[in-house]
């Protein structure tokens, strides 16, 4: 075996390491996302709403949206969506409303106490980017690497379901 192979087998070994921790980071930094939600609303004193719900109003915003549109973002797990649009609707948080066009479908926006909702996260949101820029964690720059990286995997791992082989 020639120094090459083995250096590229070092290489592709290496490689691997890094994907996989790589994956395991962005499944540990969602799941802590959500318990940073959780624990703002605990903090606040919201308790009948959870973190994933939180979320799902916050990137619903002020749109007007179906399940399958939320589903296609890629945002939240199918079945996951339909329950949470669901528990969300009979809590007030949101309304619904049929589509005209397909009765089948059901259109959402968020309701007065849903925007305030909304705002909690948003809130949130922001104080973090504030602390992340003032502490020196990551600046204007770095957020663009991280961000530019994960869409290049993204569209990887998108390219891969769609043209498999």
């Amino acid at each position: 075996m020639s120094i090459h192979s083995q250096l590229d087998g070092a290489l592709d070994k290496g490689f691997m390491v890094g994907y996989l921790d790589s994956l395991a980071l962005v499944e540990r930094l969602h799941r802590l996302l959500l318990d940073v939600i959780k624990d703002e609303f605990e903090r606040v004193g919201v308790l009948e709403i959870n973190a994933v719900q939180a979320l799902l109003l916050f990137n619903i915003g002020d749109n007007e949206v179906t399940a399958g549109e939320l589903k296609s973002r890629g945002y939240y797990q199918g079945s996951n969506v339909s329950y949470n649009l669901k528990k969300l609707v009979e809590m007030g948080f949101m309304h619904h409303q049929r589509c005209e066009i397909d009765r089948r479908s059901v259109r959402v926006r968020l309701t007065e106490r849903g925007r305030r909702i909304r705002d909690v996260v948003a809130s949130l949101f922001e104080r973090h980017a504030e602390g992340l820029q003032s502490k020196g964690v990551l600046g204007p720059e770095g957020i663009e690497e991280i961000t530019f990286a994960l869409r290049r995997v993204e569209r990887y791992w998108t390219d891969q379901i769609r043209y498999i082989y």
